[in-house]
């Protein structure tokens, strides 16, 4: 098939390799406007060292750009992670109109954030869809769902480099084949069903010690490795990775109150929740570079007692 090719950054990198691999065209691709400072898309090197045609627009809402899709002639649009607007005069050119990955079973979790949020909230399970895309964010009709578990102590980088990634990539191949083949079919999201969730970023990961020990620890899975949840001992910024619950089953076992630091030993140090304790292994310090939590607190003289948060 002839493919037009619209994304970003490493998912959409291997997307555009997994097409070519098994021999399909693509005709051009689109990509998002580096930032003045930023690094450079990996996207759009692979599609350059390829000798691929490559664009960058602003905005796909513009003319230029529907005429450069127009020109060139694809079966079918590919939106491989894509933070542009893509308007439906200009997704709709291909022959067989476009298809964009979207990291969670919508219509549940739209948003820009859809592979964090499921973690913090406690989720079981997650998953992927493939959907044609509308004027509406992550509102377009279904073609391909596919599911995974979201483990008692995966993380966000589990979830998504072990999982999501790349049933991703597979699906894209998948879906476009049942829709330049015409055997897809497409269902409308459920709207009664339908959440949204916004960015999931440093605001959304500070840690809030008088919560629920199992909300915290979902919390730092679900920030880690990004943006990563964070707290502040003696008013520095702490970053919180590595971690593990360790729930409280009777009242003699609660020996401290929320945010204080009740052990330090070789293996890290642990803080006091409701409902529990979080083991820490693994943190970042303000300035600093991931270390154990074991070196973290040898180095910064922490000690029983302190009071994370304040």
């Amino acid at each position: 098939m002839r493919i037009a090719f619209i994304g970003q950054q490493d998912f959409g990198k291997a997307v555009l390799e997994a097409f070519l691999k098994r021999g399909d065209e693509v005709a051009g691709v689109f990509c998002a406007p580096e930032k003045p400072g930023a690094k450079p898309d990996v996207l759009r090197l692979a599609a350059e060292e390829k000798g691929l045609k490559v664009f960058q627009f602003p905005s796909l809402k513009s003319a230029e750009a529907e005429a450069a899709m127009g020109g060139l002639s694809a079966d079918i649009g590919i939106m491989a992670y894509v933070l542009q607007f893509a308007p439906q005069s200009f997704v709709n050119i291909p022959k067989h109109g476009t298809i964009q990955y979207h990291p969670s079973l919508l219509p549940r979790f739209r948003g820009p954030s859809s592979i964090n949020w499921p973690i913090a909230r406690g989720e079981l399970q997650t998953g992927l869809t493939i959907f044609r895309p509308t004027d509406g964010l992550d509102e377009g009709p279904v073609i391909l769902q596919k599911s995974c578990p979201i483990g008692a102590h995966a993380t966000l980088g589990d979830i998504y480099f072990e999982n999501l990634f790349p049933m991703g990539v597979e699906a894209m191949l998948e879906a476009a084949d049942l829709v330049v083949a015409g055997q897809h079919v497409e269902i409308d999201q459920e709207e009664d069903a339908a959440t949204y969730e916004g960015w999931f970023r440093a605001a959304e990961a500070e840690i809030r010690w008088s919560s629920h020990a199992e909300q915290i620890y979902n919390l730092i899975r679900a920030a880690n490795p990004a943006p990563g949840a964070w707290t502040t001992v003696d008013g520095k910024k702490l970053q919180i990775f590595d971690s593990r619950l360790q729930p409280v089953r009777r009242l003699s076992e609660v020996k401290g109150k929320p945010g204080e630091v009740i052990a330090v030993d070789d293996d890290g140090f642990s803080v006091c929740a409701q409902g529990g304790q979080i083991r820490v292994s693994k943190v970042k310090a303000e300035g600093g570079k991931k270390v154990s939590a074991a070196d973290y607190a040898r180095e910064v003289g922490l000690s029983v007692g302190q009071v994370l948060g304040r």
